[in-house]
């Protein structure tokens, strides 16, 4: 059998600029190229079989596409039903076919999953598989043990801001590899009012393409309610949905807390272990993502409690009804909930920039019972850490920095940088080496993301 890889095929990782259409952030049509290209060509040429997960209408397909295009090979779209009859009927058919071999939405007939294990069992050679799902890999039945070491899981997340900015940026770089570049940020220009648009917008491409609030508002409502109806019920067999969505919004009140899962089950009338398997699909569905508590054993009065956080803002904002108004509000509840969204909004950024990177990372927030917090934990393979802290505030003291100083010194050695993020216009340097700077950093610093390029 003569197997067509992308190396046989020519494939180069810089001739496959991907693009993910969607609405700029003044409202006009535009292409955005995405920060995952990179990483998915290169792991087509180290492993069998990729799979991209992530949430619907983020730009799986569009991935695959590019892919398809390039190496003159079909999709096979199990979304369809004629298709994935045909697949659930002959999988070995379909997997023996030519190479690459692209399959969209797969978790909508995992028996391919086997065929694929098959055909590897003749053939290691990467590139021979690319696979999307809108469901992670590890939630779905039967397909735990299927092709243990043969694949790499890359997820994608909705666009973040410097993808909509087209700067290339990528913060975590910053972090460990110039973190003096934090204190070079540029004077920022962005007002609360316009970090309250780009928080309730967020970063879904057909949610940013609506012409109005209201438009998107609608999008928004259809897509958590064809998540729940379609793919929860078919991810778990989830007879009562209603009560699924209910828990939803009421852990979606709980987004940038620590989880309470016994609180909002409660409320909605389900016993806490129910609520924990319901949270489960929600967490594999891409709605929810429990960020886990970081050095748990640092000091013996670090939390151990993950929180919680809306994948996307935007979706956030439209289950708490949280408009752009109602956040410029100055009233006490207008301000939680403004910090809040603004924590989820960044972590979901670091997120992004996370996957854009050639190296394992480990996110977490470290609390402790004496209310030293940081956000946002980020350590590297090598053991360097750095910290987050995101301030939804105009204006920064010493003082502020108290939970990063913790942070520092339990880490003799290790701590790489802390910056708080916040919303003042200046970046600031502490004389002990901790930095402040604009939220919209996150996307205006010139510090551009690296992958590497060995073969």
């Amino acid at each position: 059998m003569r197997i067509q890889t992308f190396g046989l095929l020519g494939f180069n990782p810089s001739d496959c600029e991907v693009r993910c259409y969607g609405a700029g952030v003044d409202g006009s049509n535009a292409q955005y190229p995405r920060g995952l290209t990179a990483v998915l060509t290169q792991r087509m040429a180290e492993y069998p079989t990729v799979i991209i997960q992530g949430p619907r209408t983020v730009g799986k397909t569009t991935l695959l596409h590019s892919l398809a295009s390039k190496a003159g090979v079909p999709i096979f779209d199990l979304d369809s039903p004629a298709t994935r009859d045909l697949v659930t009927a002959d999988p070995e058919f379909f997997a023996a076919g030519a190479r690459p071999v692209l399959v969209d939405e797969y978790q909508k007939a995992p028996i391919i999953l086997d065929a694929i294990k098959a055909e590897l069992n003749r053939s290691s050679q990467p590139g021979q598989f690319a696979l999307t799902g809108s469901a992670s890999f590890y939630a779905l039945p039967q397909v735990a043990q299927a092709l243990t070491g043969r694949l790499h899981i890359l997820t994608l997340y909705p666009l973040a801001q410097a993808e909509l900015e087209r700067t290339g940026t990528n913060f975590i770089t910053t972090l460990f590899e110039a973190p003096e570049d934090l204190r070079s940020a540029p004077t920022s220009l962005t007002s609360r009012e316009d970090y309250a648009q780009r928080l309730v917008k967020g970063g879904f491409p057909l949610a940013l393409s609506m012409s109005s609030a209201a438009a998107r508002n609608r999008w928004f409502d259809d897509y958590v309610s064809l998540t729940l109806e379609r793919d929860a019920i078919e991810l778990r067999q989830i007879a009562r949905t209603d009560r699924l969505t209910r828990l939803l919004h009421r852990l979606a009140a709980q987004t940038a807390q620590v989880l309470n899962i016994a609180n909002a089950a409660e409320t909605v009338g389900l016993d806490k272990n129910t609520a924990g398997e319901y949270l489960k699909v929600l967490e594999a569905l891409f709605l929810l993502y429990r960020l886990p508590a970081w050095g748990k054993t640092l000091t013996s009065r670090s939390t151990k409690s993950p929180k919680l956080h809306v994948l996307d803002s935007g979706v956030a904002a439209r289950l708490l009804l949280l408009s752009e108004a109602k956040l410029a509000a100055r009233d006490p509840s207008a301000v939680t909930e403004f910090g809040h969204l603004l924590e989820t909004f960044v972590v979901g950024e670091i997120f992004r920039h996370s996957a854009w990177l050639d190296e394992p990372l480990t996110l977490g927030h470290w609390r402790t019972h004496d209310n030293a917090e940081v956000d946002l934990v980020i350590e590297r393979d090598d053991g360097h850490v750095a910290g987050i802290e995101v301030k939804a505030t105009g204006r920064i003291t010493d003082s502020s920095f108290r939970s990063l100083r913790k942070f520092r010194d339990a880490l003799p050695g290790r701590f790489a940088t802390g910056v708080i993020l916040y919303l003042g216009q200046h970046a600031i340097r502490t004389s002990d080496g901790l930095y402040a700077a604009p939220v919209d950093s996150l996307w205006r610093l010139g510090r551009q993301r690296h992958t590497s390029t060995t073969t």
